[in-house]
């Protein structure tokens, strides 16, 4: 009988110990006594080390990057694949890079990604100045208080119409219930039926440094390109009454408590070179106006001679 308790009191043991998958992060390590979960991330040019994860809730997005960039740099899986709401709002034109992280998880205000070009980003990580070199000065790192998602879904079925104000509420709950999120920050809702395109704020009060709004918008955008980074691999997908909502495609403009400060070293040679013509065009123009003028007082001189 001591036996057969010894037995299963060792095999109570082992289950305990046996830790429980991270629920936000599908490429997390949980393991050890207390099972703690992690990522690897890069170290150096060659190294790797494991940073520590909370997999109670969504994991900083300084973190995710990191991770993504560990397992692209060994050819690992990573399955990536309106209107401005604001004049100071901006979107992402970098894409992913390796940032380099504070020991709570938020973004250096400086990043230079292992090379001497650097720039200030803003708490989501997204980059607000213009590129220099390593005597740049980021003095602070400011705060992303304004997310606005532009979502696209698919169509719907014949005859289906949608409420503006159910589509609300459903965005709302799917972002609570998927998120762990505060439905009440969702302050408007757009909805242009003819473009299947839906317009979201999602704002918190300016000073606030408890929400984090640049989680929760980066795993809607893996969510909506199906490339979940929760274990669970489902879809962001709201349903309004009966009909479930799939996303297609989705934009994220970013508004800071300071407004970015790129100048026109930003604008792409496309863009440089439209407005080098039209300026040229507008000088070729005053200076044949110029000679027009002139010839003109030269006509009207001689004819008041020849009189």
């Amino acid at each position: 009988m001591k036996i057969w308790i010894l037995v299963f009191a060792t095999l109570a043991v082992g289950y305990a110990q046996q830790c429980a998958p991270c629920r936000t992060m599908k490429w997390a390590t949980c393991d050890g006594n207390s099972c703690p979960c992690f990522v690897w991330v890069n170290e150096g040019l060659d190294g790797k080390r494991k940073q520590n994860i909370d997999c109670t809730q969504l994991v900083p997005k300084c973190y995710l990057m990191q991770a993504e960039m560990y397992r692209a740099k060994r050819n690992m899986s990573t399955r990536s694949i309106g209107d401005k709401p604001h004049e100071t709002a901006f979107v992402d034109n970098d894409g992913i890079y390796d940032p380099v992280c504070e020991n709570d998880g938020k973004f250096r205000a400086k990043q230079c990604n292992n090379t001497k070009e650097c720039w200030c980003v803003n708490s989501a990580g997204v980059r607000r100045t213009d590129k220099g070199d390593e005597s740049l000065k980021c003095d602070e790192l400011v705060e992303t208080y304004w997310v606005s998602l532009r979502l696209k879904h698919k169509p719907l079925s014949s005859g289906v119409t949608l409420d503006k104000n159910q589509l609300k509420t459903a965005i709302g709950d799917a972002i609570k219930s998927r998120y762990n999120f505060n439905s009440s920050l969702v302050k408007e809702i757009q909805y242009d039926p003819d473009a299947r395109l839906i317009v979201v704020d999602v704002m918190k009060p300016i000073g606030d440094r408890t929400t984090h709004l640049d989680r929760m918008a980066y795993y809607m955008e893996k969510d909506v390109k199906i490339l979940p980074l929760f274990l669970d691999q489902a879809k962001f997908s709201p349903s309004v009454g009966s009909t479930q909502l799939d996303m297609e495609d989705i934009l994220v403009y970013y508004v800071d408590e300071k407004a970015p400060t790129f100048t026109m070293k930003n604008l792409s040679g496309g863009i440089v070179a439209v407005i080098v013509v039209v300026v040229l065009l507008v000088v070729a123009g005053l200076v044949i106006l110029l000679v027009l003028k002139k010839r003109r007082e030269k006509y009207n001189k001689a004819q008041q001679n020849d009189q």
